[in-house]
């Protein structure tokens, strides 16, 4: 039973920090400048406003439309998610984009793998793809970072295709290590984003 109850709690914790993750990701949108929509994200080859339109995307497309995109790209879910990124950005405004988040702060949707923990992953990594890379100083806040790192696993590296043979991750500013090999610093989001692949801004790691 009490195994039981620590689950639901569990479940009930990760669901409100998805909602709070997306509420805040709305706001930071909200205060955009015009230009900074047009500006690189982390994400290669998206602007901010591809990343935005992404993020939503779960809650917009039934799975017979999302099943129909996929189709479309033969069965590549990179392409798929790229030519709906696009398409999404250049039909909604900024204002509908963030809307898209808060309006479905508590909606249901997770990736097709990973669950909650994936959820909640896929909107603070985004998140950061336009934070980080607009310079701005948003930190995540601690419980949302522990439950993603508490994630990493190989597993996970090798699908965001982040290599860290050789290298052992040491947060900063949280006590969390992954990995062996020579010491890699850095604050445990900036972390976060390399156990997802990205490429940092020069001057965030040592």
């Amino acid at each position: 039973m009490a195994d039981t109850t620590h689950r639901e709690h569990s479940r009930t914790d990760l669901k409100a920090e998805i909602a709070a993750e997306r509420r805040e990701l709305a706001d930071l949108l909200d205060g955009l400048a015009p230009a900074d929509w047009d500006a690189p994200s982390l994400c290669a080859g998206w602007r901010v406003r591809e990343v935005a339109a992404h993020l939503s995307m779960g809650f917009r497309l039934s799975l017979p439309a999302t099943l129909a995109q996929l189709a479309r790209a033969r069965g590549n879910l990179h392409r798929m998610t790229d030519r709906v990124a696009r398409r999404d950005a250049a039909a909604h405004s900024p204002g509908e984009l963030a809307a898209f988040l808060r309006d479905n702060a508590d909606h249901p949707w997770t990736p097709p793998v990973g669950g909650l923990p994936a959820a909640l992953g896929h909107d603070v990594v985004h998140g950061l793809d336009i934070s980080v890379a607009l310079g701005l100083d948003r930190q995540v806040p601690e419980a949302r970072l522990r439950i993603l790192l508490g994630e990493v696993r190989p597993r996970s590296l090798k699908f965001f295709g982040a290599d860290l043979t050789g290298v052992q991750l040491r947060a900063d500013d949280l006590d969390w290590t992954y990995g062996s090999g020579r010491p890699l610093h850095g604050s445990a989001q900036d972390l976060l984003l390399l156990t997802f692949g990205r490429t940092l801004p020069p001057g965030r790691l040592r």
